[in-house]
């Protein structure tokens, strides 16, 4: 027992003592009489009040809770794209990606290859020829003929110069071109811009063009020309009435007209 224990039960003790006596002085009082005793004053005890012991609380420190830092999310960085590379030499890189037909870099122009495309197609739409500013070389072999019955007549031996132009054309895949189209197209628009109307559009233009060699008509061959010591022309009439650029498509031969067609038509319906 600690001695706070100890002290605290010292009261409770001495009134126990106190009783104690009282009872044995009634049990072992003797019984025969005794002159009466004087009255025992017994002083009144005071009560002895324990003092009341405050517990002492130890007050705990109160926990400061930082309030959170709330960072500020940094703003999004978005880079600029990179300025289009319009160089010839990377256009025609990428105009090249699309064939695995060698001869495609033999007939390709290599200078402003941008401008001549949109030239071309202008002047196409318009129903001409933009002969300085064509995209691909002009054929190696001439313009042949033969007489016959005192009458001249496109050769076939002709129709095979223009092989290798229509072989690059149908081996560049359409989804291909067409993406790479609309990757140049904001430089397009800007060529486009300086040289036509601005209520004009290139894509518009473009159809244009491709309508105007779809709107050449199929002809039994081998047809028939003669020349004005300038130029050979259609000795129909009616041939030689349709535009440059129909004319130029019928100058191909019959099994050429039929796959340029067929591609120009896949490329109009993917526009």
């Amino acid at each position: 027992m600690s001695e706070e224990s100890k002290k605290s039960l010292i009261p409770h003790f001495t009134i126990g003592a106190i009783v104690l006596a009282v009872i044995l002085a009634v049990v072992f009082w003797p019984s025969e009489p005794e002159p009466k005793p004087e009255p025992v004053v017994v002083a009144p005890v005071s009560p002895v009040i324990e003092p009341q012991i405050k517990p002492v609380i130890e007050e705990q420190p109160t926990e400061v809770i930082p309030e959170p830092v709330i960072e500020e999310p940094e703003p999004e960085v978005i880079p600029e794209p990179e300025p289009l590379d319009t160089s010839d030499g990377t256009v025609k890189t990428k105009l090249l990606s699309l064939s695995d037909y060698d001869a495609f870099a033999r007939l390709l122009i290599d200078d402003a290859l941008l401008q001549r495309f949109v030239i071309m197609t202008n002047t196409l739409a318009d129903e001409g020829l933009a002969t300085n500013n064509r995209v691909l070389a002009k054929p190696d072999k001439p313009f042949r003929t033969y007489r016959q019955a005192d009458k001249e007549w496109i050769d076939p031996a002709s129709f095979k110069r223009y092989a290798p132009y229509v072989e690059v054309l149908e081996s560049l895949e359409t989804a291909s071109l067409l993406q790479l189209y609309q990757e140049y197209k904001p430089a397009i628009e800007q060529i486009f811009s300086e040289i036509a109307s601005p209520y004009d559009s290139f894509d518009e233009k473009l159809e244009e063009a491709i309508d105007v060699l779809l709107d050449t008509p199929e002809v039994p061959f081998p047809l028939e020309v003669y020349t004005d010591s300038v130029m050979y022309k259609f000795k129909d009439s009616r041939l030689e009435s349709l535009t440059a650029p129909q004319k130029q498509l019928l100058r191909t031969g019959p099994e050429n007209m039929r796959r340029i067609k067929a591609k120009l038509r896949e490329i109009k319906e993917s526009l």
